[in-house]
């Protein structure tokens, strides 16, 4: 397995750049070593590339395959995806069944192609049927759906992939490192000096510049949920990507991003879907949690 990258010196660090699960990818590696950075460069791209190999749902010879092709028949799946299938139905759990990987079928109604066309209700209300965890037979390692469903790991995939080259990276160097997988991102450790990792956030309204929020990172991960770049406009009505898979359209009153600082990019990707798909209680779900946030809502959203 191979992806092209591309490896640049900068000032004190290298960064390494590739394509991945839909998004771009990096690493920035504090050295001066250029043999060092293009090895880390090497795990990170080909780590990422196998997870996004085995779990695309645009491939069909991979374990997502078979579970979606299965029509109805029970699936043997081994310890990886088990472990994806655990932590997804205690996302659907914590989310009062909000977060359900089943959802993604309602792309059949939902197309976010930058047009304004919104899905015929009745359109959506068909596929509703097809939609449900509660309906999935989950007992670790065989998993049974109903003739028709699906399952897609897109919500939780590229934040499982930073941690997973995570370790990796740590296993081999102690050299500070920050991995980033669109907007998904950990650090090994702070820069030297004790020095912070600057990152900004994509802004709301300028997708592709940065916003008003710059953190500063001495140790976790940061992980972003929203709609920056998937949404739908019409006669001046947004409609988010978040949908709600109980009734097949986008999440009422959820910000446009929601940023969750957290130890683990995973648990960061938990906190701020969950509290995306909490709509206009997103931010006293997250002070509840006690967790460090930014929130970004329209000037609207802030004044109801």
């Amino acid at each position: 397995m191979s992806t092209a990258t591309h490896l640049e010196y900068r000032e004190n660090h290298w960064i390494g750049r590739f394509s991945a699960m839909a998004s771009p990818c990096e690493i920035l590696a504090e050295t001066e070593d250029r043999k060092l950075a293009a090895k880390l460069l090497d795990i990170v791209s080909t780590e990422a590339l196998r997870i996004e190999q085995k779990f695309s749902r645009y491939r069909d010879d991979n374990i997502l395959h078979k579970i979606n092709s299965s029509n109805g028949k029970p699936v043997e799946v081994d310890t990886e995806t088990a472990h994806l299938l655990e932590f997804s139905q205690t996302l659907y759990t914590l989310s009062d069944k909000l977060f359900d990987i089943t959802s993604g079928v309602l792309r059949e109604a939902w197309k976010f192609d930058g047009s304004d066309r919104i899905p015929d209700p009745e359109s959506v209300l068909k596929i509703l049927p097809r939609i449900g965890w509660d309906k999935v037979s989950w007992q670790n390692p065989i998993l049974q759906m109903q003739d028709g469903m699906q399952i897609d790991f897109g919500g939780i995939g590229k934040e499982y992939a930073v941690d997973r080259t995570m370790l990796k990276i740590r296993s081999i160097t102690d050299t500070p490192c920050l991995i980033n997988f669109g907007g998904d991102l950990a650090i090994t450790k702070p820069r030297a000096g004790n020095n912070a990792w600057q990152i900004g956030i994509e802004s709301t309204l300028n997708p592709g510049q940065i916003s008003e929020h710059l953190i500063r990172l001495y140790q976790g991960a940061l992980a972003t949920s929203g709609d920056v770049r998937r949404y739908l406009i019409k006669d001046g009505v947004r409609y988010s990507h978040i949908l709600n898979p109980q009734t097949g359209w986008p999440i009422a009153n959820a910000p446009h991003s929601v940023t969750v600082a957290a130890q683990t990019c995973t648990e960061a990707g938990m906190l701020s879907t969950l509290g995306m798909l909490k709509g206009i209680d997103c931010e006293s779900f997250l002070e509840d949690e006690g967790v460090k946030y930014w929130c970004t809502r329209s000037a609207e959203d802030a004044s109801n």
